[in-house]
């Protein structure tokens, strides 16, 4: 009902209409593949418009609605289906995120008490509980809850405290006693256990934040924004945290998500402009930066890879020939292709993984996947250049073709290399070499020393 995971199975779009529903766990899966191409979200989105409101029709809407973040929509659908258990779930979960504890404390209750071994619904209650508490009591009572509150997880039943859900909460009763260190680590071990609970990675980049431990807050904010649907307030704090760290482009970019996404929002907006204001050259000219680091991974050739004779073949008949082609196809254009099958489509799944890349991706998402994957140097004093991209060297085209053909973004990877890698690279010789060395100087830099 709630956590048994749904066997693994080729990757296809989400059907909300026909597609069995089993589990919460289930449904969680295909909300990624939701986000997985802005062509499938608004696909999703027309899918869920198109429903009845009532039936099965409208508990669909209503799991619809939880999988694209309208949670309040959720809420209003899913009340109707209390007979289900995965409606219910969804519909108590939706309530959490909605900070509506005393609503779905009875629902929690009610599969705590169906699925006594299951630390999701176990876990769902007590923390309903235990934030209900807080809400109406605030600080004036904590010892008494936070009391209540550890006894309840000490009934949970045996293994529930080793749980993601168990580590979790006992970070939440720690915090609000205010140990911070004891809160950091439950709140570590439960993302170990858990690296996808948003409310886990939240408090965690929260608290480490709050402790001085930027790289660490920075880390967990990182992996709560990579998850569909954003989470807006994390994505603020990321902003923040960023413009504390003088990475001003970076939070400029999660402002703009909040300030596409709720055009109403003052707050974001005014961040969005201080941290435009505070960059060293216009928004538009660092996205203008951003397409071009993306254009010079797709532009890398297919053949620079290892493919089967097959489907290096098929590719060719489809004139694919560069990264930048492989990417326009969709998985179901590749397998209508004569002789392209599950196994040639893995093969190009691998490689535009390998690349932060998938098939079907718009533009846009891919830019910022590059964006957002793209390594980073935050220490050492010249931690400001290696971050630069590559296209302030201003090298000759040569030089340039040949640094992009390894795969460099930044000062910082180029000089990940040696001069040995370099001249034995096609078409880079001593001339070249010279040049990337007295550009690299510059900025303070020099190449990989010779083993």
């Amino acid at each position: 009902m709630i956590n048994e995971p749904s066997a693994p199975t080729a990757t296809h779009e989400f059907d909300l209409t026909t597609a069995p529903i089993e589990s919460f766990t289930a449904l969680q899966e295909a909300r990624q593949e939701v986000f997985s191409s802005e062509r499938a979200h608004d696909a999703f989105q027309r899918t869920i418009r198109g429903l009845q409101p009532t039936g099965p029709e409208g508990l669909r809407r209503g799991l619809g609605a939880w999988m694209i973040g309208d949670y309040e929509g959720a809420c209003d659908a899913l009340s109707a289906y209390a007979s289900d258990d995965v409606a219910s779930f969804t519909h108590a979960n939706a309530l959490m995120t909605l900070k509506r504890y005393v609503e779905a404390q009875p629902i929690f209750k009610r599969l705590a008490e169906k699925y006594p071994g299951e630390p999701k619904a176990q876990g769902g209650y007590a923390e309903a509980c235990f934030e209900a508490a807080l809400s109406e009591h605030g600080e004036h009572e904590i010892d008494a809850i936070c009391e209540v509150y550890e006894r309840e997880l000490a009934a949970a039943g045996e293994g529930f405290a080793d749980s993601a859900e168990g580590q979790y909460l006992a970070g939440r009763a720690a915090e609000v006693r205010r140990d911070w260190q004891l809160a950091l680590d439950h709140f570590g071990k439960a993302r170990e256990l858990n690296p996808a609970m948003r409310r886990n990675l939240f408090h965690l980049g929260l608290r480490a934040e709050r402790c001085g431990l930027d790289l660490e807050a920075l880390v967990a904010y990182q992996q709560l924004a990579s998850l569909a649907p954003v989470d807006l307030p994390a994505m603020m704090n990321l902003g923040m945290l960023l413009e504390d760290l003088g990475r001003d482009q970076e939070a400029a970019a999660c402002y703009d998500v909040i300030a596409r996404s709720r055009p109403m929002d003052r707050r974001a907006r005014l961040y969005l402009s201080d941290a435009v204001a505070g960059m060293d050259m216009y928004y538009d000219e660092d996205q203008e930066r951003k397409e071009d680091r993306l254009n010079q991974i797709l532009r890398i050739p297919i053949t620079d890879f290892e493919l089967s004779v097959r489907a290096r073949n098929c590719l060719n008949k489809m004139n694919i020939m560069t990264l930048g082609d492989l990417v326009k196809q969709t998985e179901t254009e590749l397998l209508s292709f004569k002789n392209f099958g599950e196994t040639s489509l893995n093969e190009i799944k691998e490689i535009l993984g390998s690349k932060s890349l998938r098939l079907g991706m718009g533009r846009q998402e891919a830019v910022l996947s590059i964006e957002s994957t793209q390594q980073r140097y935050v220490s050492g004093e010249n931690a400001e250049a290696m971050n630069r991209p590559i296209l302030d060297l201003e090298l000759s085209i040569r030089a340039r073709r040949t640094v992009e053909y390894l795969g460099c973004l930044t000062f910082g990877d180029v000089i990940q290399h040696s001069e040995e890698e370099l001249l034995g690279m096609p078409n880079f010789g001593v001339t070249s070499l010279t040049e990337l060395k007295e550009k690299l100087t510059i900025f303070g830099l020099e190449l990989k020393p010779r083993q």
